[in-house]
Formats: C-alpha cells, sequence, structure tokens
C-alpha cells in the first residue's frame, strides 16, 4: 500500500490502486465518496494514504453530499476527487446537473464505476448518458495504466474548460491487475479562497438562462479538444473497422485481427470528424462495447449526417448483446458476420459443473439474529418486508426470507410508508446503519409526519460491511489527523420525533423478539435498533473474543431448531446430529440461544 507514495519504478496494481496514484501524481487536493464496489478500494487507501500524501479525504454521509464539498472545493481553486459506483451518481445528479452551468475553478474529476454483470449492484445502467445528460465531458480507461495515465490528464481538461469531467470505469478496469509505471508526485494545494461570482454560482432562474448558453459553448470547445485528443487514437490496419472504448478495447486486441481500430478515451463529446474519417472507405464497422449502444448510436448519426453507408454491426444490428459483460468469445459471432479474416477462436470450456454458492450471511453475524427475532415476532401476520442495499439484503434468503421490495440505499424505509397507506399490511424495513445516515432519517421523518405505520429496523453493526468496513458516522472518524465522536442513531431518531425507539442485542434472540413483537402491536413508527459489531470488523482489529460453542450431544433432540432459526454456516449437520465448525464459530451463541433444551454452550 505505502508503495503508492513512492516515486519512479514499475508496480503491479489494481485499477482502484491506479487511479489513486494517478490522484497522487496529479496533485489531487480534496477527496469525497460514499463507499460502494466497485469503487470501494480508492477509498480505503486514501483513508490509509491521503494524510501522508498531503491532500483532504472524507467518507462522506451519502454520494450528494460527497458531490457538493468536492464541488465546493474545486470552486475555492482546490483539485478535486469525488468517487461512487454508477447508481450513487443516481443520488449525485442533482447537484451535479446544476454544477455543470456554474462549472469549477480548479479541476474536479468526477468517478463512477459501472458494473456489468450486476456483480455487486441492483442493476446494471450505463453512466455514459450522464455526460449526454450534463454536456460534462467524459473520459473511459481501459486499463490500469491508463487509469493512472488518464488522472492527470483529465484535470488538464477539466481545468482548461473550467468544467467537472465524468471518469467513467467498469468493474473489469478497477479490479484488473497489470503493470503501472511511476511518475513523479506532485504537491497538492489543500486551500484556496472562494471569488464571489453571482451570475456563475447563483443559478437563479435569471443566471441559469446565461449560464446554460455559455455551457453549450463549452460543449463546442469540449468536441474540439476531443477531436484532437490523444486519448482517442486509431491503430492497426484493414477494411474491417472497429470503433470501442474502455475495456472492450481489451477484449478487440485479444479476439481481432487485421482490423483497424479507433480506440476512444475521450467519449464525449465523440470526435465526429474523427469517427467520419475513421469509417470513410472501410467495408464494414463493427462497434464494440458493453451495457447500452452510446457510442453505436452516434457512429450512426454521423454516418447519416456525412453521407456515409458502409454497414454498422454491433447492438442495434442484433449481432452483440445488451447485456453483461463481454468477453473475447463474446466478438465470435460479429467476427463472422463482418468477414474478419483473423479471430481467436474461443477457448474450449472444461465439462465441468461446479456447485452453486449464493452469497449468505457470515458465521456468528448478528443479522442472523434480528432476522430470527422478527420472523418470531411476526408469526402469522401479513407484513411486507421492506429491505435495503447491504449485508441485510441477504436476509432475503432461506431461512428468513425477509426481503419483498428493495430498490434503492434508503428505498425501503421509504416505500414502507406507501405499502402502509395502501395495504392492510405491516410493512417492516430493514437497513444499515450507514444507510440510516446515508438516506434512512428523511423516511423516518416521512413517516412521522404523514403518520404511517411502520416498523423501521437498523441494523448497526458498527460499520459500512459489504464494501469493505469503511467507518460512518454512527462509527466516529479516526483517520487523516481527524478524530470525531460517533452520532447516537437512538438519540438522532428521538430527536426527529419517534416515541418508540428500543435498542437490542441481536444476540439475545430471545429479547430481540419481545421488543420486535411491542414494535409491531406499538400504533404508529417504531424504530428498533439491532446493535452488535460486525465479526469480521472485530476479527481485523484483532478484538474478537477466543471461544466458540459446542454441542452437548447428551442434551440434543435433533429438532434443528438452531438451523432453522440461525442457520449459521458453523453448525453443521452429520450423520444426524448438529455440530458446530471450530473454524468458522466465534462463540456468539445465537444458536444456544434458540436452543430449547440448552444442548449448546459456549466455550472460552
Amino acid at each position: 500500500m505505502s508503495d503508492l507514495l513512492s516515486d519512479g519504478g514499475r508496480r503491479l496494481l489494481l485499477g482502484n490502486e491506479a487511479i489513486v496514484r494517478g490522484l497522487f501524481e496529479a496533485g489531487a487536493g480534496f477527496a469525497s465518496t460514499y463507499p460502494g464496489t466497485p469503487s470501494s478500494e480508492i477509498g480505503n487507501l486514501l483513508e490509509a494514504l491521503s494524510a501522508d500524501a498531503g491532500m483532504y479525504f472524507e467518507f462522506s454521509d451519502n454520494e450528494k453530499v460527497a458531490m457538493e464539498v468536492s464541488a465546493a472545493a474545486a470552486s475555492a481553486g482546490v483539485r478535486s476527487f469525488v468517487f461512487m459506483k454508477h447508481v450513487g451518481l443516481n443520488v449525485a445528479a442533482d447537484p451535479m446537473m446544476t454544477l455543470a452551468y456554474s462549472g469549477v475553478r480548479a479541476g474536479m474529476l468526477i468517478l463512477t464505476a459501472d458494473d456489468p454483470s450486476a456483480h455487486s449492484s441492483q442493476n446494471e445502467q450505463d453512466n455514459r448518458f450522464y455526460a449526454k445528460l450534463s454536456l460534462l465531458p467524459m473520459v473511459e480507461p481501459s486499463t490500469p495504466m491508463e487509469a493512472k495515465a488518464m488522472v492527470p490528464e483529465a484535470y488538464r481538461i477539466s481545468e482548461e474548460l473550467g468544467l467537472p469531467v465524468i471518469f467513467r470505469t467498469t468493474t473489469r478496469v478497477n479490479h484488473a491487475r497489470a503493470p503501472v509505471e511511476f511518475g513523479q508526485r506532485a504537491e497538492p494545494r489543500t486551500k484556496g479562497h472562494f471569488d464571489r461570482d453571482f451570475v456563475r454560482f447563483v443559478n437563479i432562474p435569471a443566471n441559469a438562462r446565461v449560464n446554460r448558453k455559455r455551457l453549450l459553448q463549452l460543449n463546442e470547445r469540449a468536441l474540439e479538444m476531443s477531436e484532437s485528443s490523444s486519448l482517442n487514437f486509431v491503430e492497426g490496419e484493414g477494411d474491417v473497422g472497429v470503433i470501442t472504448s474502455g475495456v472492450s478495447y481489451t477484449y478487440v486486441k485479444e479476439a481481432l485481427k487485421g482490423v483497424s481500430i479507433l480506440k476512444l478515451g475521450f467519449t464525449h463529446p465523440v470526435p465526429e470528424r474523427m469517427v467520419a474519417d475513421f469509417v470513410r472507405g472501410k467495408k464494414s464497422i463493427i462497434v464494440v462495447e458493453e451495457l447500452d449502444p452510446y457510442l453505436e448510436d452516434e457512429v450512426l448519426r454521423i454516418c447519416a449526417q456525412n453521407g456515409l453507408s458502409v454497414p454498422v454491426f454491433g447492438k442495434r444490428s442484433g449481432h452483440l448483446p445488451y447485456a453483461w459483460e463481454y468477453s473475447p468469445d463474446t466478438l465470435k459471432g460479429v467476427a463472422d458476420i463482418a468477414e474478419v479474416t483473423e479471430f481467436r477462436e474461443p477457448m474450449p470450456q472444461p465439462d465441468i459443473k461446479l456447485p452453486a454458492r449464493p452469497p449468505t450471511l457470515c458465521a456468528g453475524c448478528p443479522h442472523r439474529g434480528i432476522f430470527a427475532a422478527t420472523k418470531r415476532a411476526v408469526g402469522n401476520r401479513d407484513v411486507v418486508y421492506c429491505s435495503d442495499i447491504g449485508c441485510y439484503t441477504l436476509g432475503g434468503s432461506p431461512p428468513f426470507n425477509e426481503a419483498d421490495f428493495i430498490i434503492c440505499m434508503g428505498g425501503g424505509a421509504g416505500a414502507a410508508g406507501g405499502f402502509a397507506q395502501t395495504t392492510d399490511q405491516l410493512p417492516i424495513a430493514f437497513m444499515g446503519d450507514s444507510t440510516f445516515f446515508h438516506s434512512g432519517v428523511n423516511p423516518l421523518i416521512n413517516a412521522l409526519f404523514n403518520d404511517h405505520k411502520i416498523v423501521m429496523v437498523v441494523l448497526d453493526n458498527r460499520t459500512t460491511a459489504m464494501t469493505g468496513h469503511q467507518p460512518n458516522p454512527g462509527t466516529g472518524r479516526e483517520f487523516g489527523g481527524i478524530t470525531t465522536e460517533p452520532l447516537d442513531i437512538e438519540a438522532i431518531a428521538r430527536g426527529v420525533g419517534a416515541k418508540f425507539v428500543r435498542t437490542v442485542d441481536p444476540y439475545d434472540v430471545k429479547a430481540a423478539t419481545e421488543v420486535m413483537k411491542e414494535a409491531i402491536e406499538y400504533d404508529g413508527v417504531a424504530v428498533v435498533i439491532s446493535k452488535q459489531a460486525c465479526p469480521l470488523e472485530l476479527k481485523k482489529r484483532r478484538m474478537l473474543a477466543a471461544r466458540t460453542c459446542e454441542v452437548d450431544q447428551e442434551l440434543c433432540i435433533q429438532c434443528f431448531n438452531c438451523l432453522r432459526t440461525i442457520a449459521c454456516p458453523a453448525l453443521i449437520k452429520r450423520d444426524g446430529l448438529v455440530e458446530t465448525d471450530p473454524t468458522q464459530c466465534i462463540g456468539c451463541g445465537m444458536c444456544a440461544n434458540v436452543c430449547p433444551k440448552h444442548a449448546i454452550g459456549v466455550k472460552k
């Protein structure tokens, strides 16, 4: 990790590591994020290294705030960097759209990490369209080396135009590993001064109309920059042309031979003259890009406007798929139809069927206890389980089956109010501690304001777990020379007006069940906080006590209540008997808590 602060040499880096190195070489002075895979490692690295690098970094409480603090920094003359996963930009789009009107005074990059194949996301959206929507310039690296090199260049583009630049990556760029050459680190500027400019920075309607025209003019300048940018180039020879960008470029390089390639790294605005010149004289054009036909539609438009009748193969022609990630093998069908002379045949796949391994809550995860308690408390009532984005999403799996409606961060609690008003069912909304601070307070206020009878369960495991154990306002901050006290979820819930607020230990399933019964019967908004630290975080901090659970086979009646209720991976059914796996068990005692015969004990 500390290697990222050294100068010179060559390192084998993840794409996310290479981006951090690019920030150090570009002299970025301010960075902010709300963590989200596949961009999470960037924040983890900056948490550890930003102080030594001389820059400021923060985990903001959501992406909108992260966008706003970085926008302010860049408007005051400090190079800033805000980053998030693709769906995070939906949250941050509100300030970004007007920020495009005002622009910035120092370079600002907005990294959006898209997730083709939805490896760790609730959708597979293509954020390139945000560049068209906002009229902001966009760059896209194809490899970790390009990711590092594009960071300083993107800051140059941003400062020449006075606009933020969208820096779009995808999972295979963020998480690929490749050799990266180091340059010299630049000294970051972390302090600036905001000079007032009422028309530019106060976008009331009269000023917004002025700034809209200014933005359109800047978009024309960005187009000229794209036409001459070194990030866009042609390589190879052949009468079949391939237009591509991002990680798809690496698949083209591996699979297609004897073709001419237009590789676009500055992808908005698309360089129109460059595309038209490339298409002229070609027998056919293949557009290779993951997700939506963003480039393909631009190529078809440019061909139509320039009277070019060259056939274009891609998604619109039905030769390449819309969904999921690509690979070199994806290009086989389009290579045949476009008469590519050489194609690397797909690698033979071994005839091995691996067993499915669905994600599951970890051994000793406290969420198991609150899900078990909720299910017991609910009984035969007709409920709607409104879940959220995080580890607790896995509560939708057997034996809990406690996820009926999931849309976005904080969306479960908001939806719960709608179900409360329009059905006779009881909505129970689950969210994490980080989610509560991200976007959970507003739906709580909304439920109180509109008198929606809901139960909000905040699963406080003392970290932002699924994205890699980042801090949040509930844990406090202890990095970069800044220390802050944790914010108290119970106090906040009471502070906004909730009358029924209880905190439970989910390891004590019986006691948690009684509290959940009270919450279900309460005539109003009930908030239950399930508070117990994530064992993986404790293990990482060397704070996990050395203990395990053991089954007394003489007392066990093989009712399997522990398996049905807690379903912990550390519980094993072998030869009709229940055992614990000492390599996984952390001795949390949840299984002992639900055993009717007290056959399970905790051994220290």
